[in-house]
């Protein structure tokens, strides 16, 4: 399930001249790790590939890095990213209810966009909104006192605004 992500000749150009710049200085994978995510809005594992040869790192460091971080992703995000979190004081108000009407609406499970480029569901931590709880976020907006019904709205709202 997901997108796949094509890399653009540009695209690579441009993480290289990064990365040249990064070399200068200690240090240069996260700099560069955070450049990839720009550039092609996650860092797949080809993507992996390149840096792991340019900055003679192994692929396996890379992708600990990458899969450890919640600001990288390993696959494109859609056009909508929904958040929901799932830290202590929204897990125990029933954020999980939400995070599986999201997931049955969308017919997706955390993690994934749909095939057709339009949704990632994630499923976070602690988004620091503890007072609003439960919490999810959809491009960034955060729902507070949220409820399965919320969920169902904000993504109906969501598929009459294309």
């Amino acid at each position: 399930m997901g997108v796949k992500l094509v890399l653009k000749d540009e695209q690579v150009a441009e993480l290289m001249e990064c990365m040249k710049k990064h070399k200068q200085k200690p240090g240069p994978l996260m700099p560069t790790l955070h450049d990839a995510q720009r550039i092609f809005g996650c860092v797949p594992l080809e993507v992996q590939r390149i840096i792991s040869k340019e900055l003679g790192e192994t692929i396996s460091k890379i992708n600990g890095v990458v899969t450890f971080y919640s600001r990288f992703t390993i696959e494109p995000t859609g056009k909508h990213v929904i958040n929901v979190c799932l830290g202590t004081a929204c897990y125990v108000k029933g954020s999980q209810l939400i995070l599986d009407e999201f997931s049955n609406q969308l017919h997706l499970q955390p993690g994934h966009t749909s095939d057709d480029g339009e949704f990632t569901l994630g499923a976070t931590r602690c988004i620091g909104a503890c007072g609003l709880a439960p919490v999810f976020t959809v491009d960034g907006n955060v729902y507070g006192q949220a409820n399965p019904n919320m969920a169902k709205k904000a993504l109906a709202d969501l598929k009459a605004a294309k």
